[in-house]
């Protein structure tokens, strides 16, 4: 029994599914960046991406529920060679279903990539965008040299293609610590970044999304390389606040990887704790029964302490 679920035991709690809402699709570790916090250690050089037979079966089941949103994640899910083939057939259903693009906001000013925010404009799709600061000295410092210009103009282009503003072009950033410590209080963060992008530069945008970087992947080593791996991890688990239980994402999401397989979110995935057929091998979407899905029990491990702690996180956020 790991650590977490021993403190669930002894909280009286269980983390089981409810109905799914989301369908969360990690469509590759394909990136234009090299992350200092990326828990998926995506970066220019990875090769995983999923094909379009893949796109076709998710897309396929998808037909079979009752799942309203759709949210692609990466790496930088923009970069696969289907990605507008996704964000189509997603919108072809009726009613068209709703579709989030996890962005890194530069990939939007890449050469080769310049019409890109007008397709999403044009189909509706909301943009979650990573943005760590309001300075350009600690983007830079947690994304790369020139991130933070980068960015800006990104954000710049985003609204001035009603981004932000239009009810139907939802745009929101993804606060995440820069070291080894918690987010700060979600509402404060967010008045100072849209005070101080406003001031600076112009932008505007709906919400901003606190989430506590998770020990795992690239940011894991980070960790072990200051020593600090385990100071951290005992930051999560002395802040661990079962009120955050009932919101946490695994419970109304599932998620999917580049090949099909299943996890309960996309941590889980990253460390290949998957769904598994009776001989443990991984089960793919399209074998999955998507009325048998509630109730089912949610894997966790120590990992989990990070979604927990504090006021909680989640790819939306904040919990409490």
């Amino acid at each position: 029994m790991s650590r977490f679920s021993a403190r669930l035991f002894k909280e009286g709690l269980k983390l089981r599914r409810t109905r799914p809402e989301i369908l969360q699709v990690n469509v590759g570790k394909l990136c234009n960046l090299t992350c200092m916090h990326c828990h998926v250690n995506a970066g220019p050089k990875r090769k995983e991406i999923m094909t379009r037979e893949t796109i076709d079966r998710i897309i396929d089941w998808l037909d079979k529920t009752g799942i309203s949103t759709v949210d692609l994640t990466g790496g930088a899910p923009e970069m696969i060679p289907d990605f507008r083939y996704f964000v189509l057939r997603t919108k072809a259903f009726e009613p068209p279903r709703h579709v989030i693009d996890r962005c890194n906001l530069t990939i939007l000013v890449e050469p080769g990539y310049e019409d890109l925010p007008e397709f999403l404009a044009a189909h509706h799709v909301e943009i979650i965008a990573s943005m760590p600061c309001y300075s350009a000295a600690n983007v830079d410092a947690q994304r790369g040299e020139g991130v933070f210009d980068s960015s800006i103009a990104a954000l710049q282009l985003l609204n001035s293609l009603g981004y932000g503003a239009d009810v139907d072009l939802p745009l929101h950033l993804v606060y995440n610590p820069v070291g080894a410590f918690l987010p700060g209080p979600q509402a404060g963060l967010e008045a100072d970044f849209k005070r101080e992008l406003a001031a600076n530069f112009g932008i505007v945008f709906n919400n901003l999304y606190t989430i506590t970087n998770l020990p795992i992947g690239r940011f894991a080593a980070y960790l072990r390389h200051n020593n600090n791996l385990e100071e951290y991890m005992e930051l999560l688990i002395n802040a661990f606040n079962p009120a955050t239980i009932d919101g946490l994402m695994c419970r109304n999401t599932i998620s999917v990887g580049w090949r099909g397989e299943v996890y309960d979110c996309d941590f889980n995935q990253q460390l290949e704790m998957h769904w598994q057929n009776s001989d443990e091998s991984g089960l793919f979407l399209w074998d999955v029964d998507p009325d048998k899905i509630d109730n089912r029990e949610i894997m966790s491990g120590e990992h989990c302490f990070g979604c927990t702690a504090g006021a909680g996180s989640s790819c939306g956020g904040a919990l409490l």
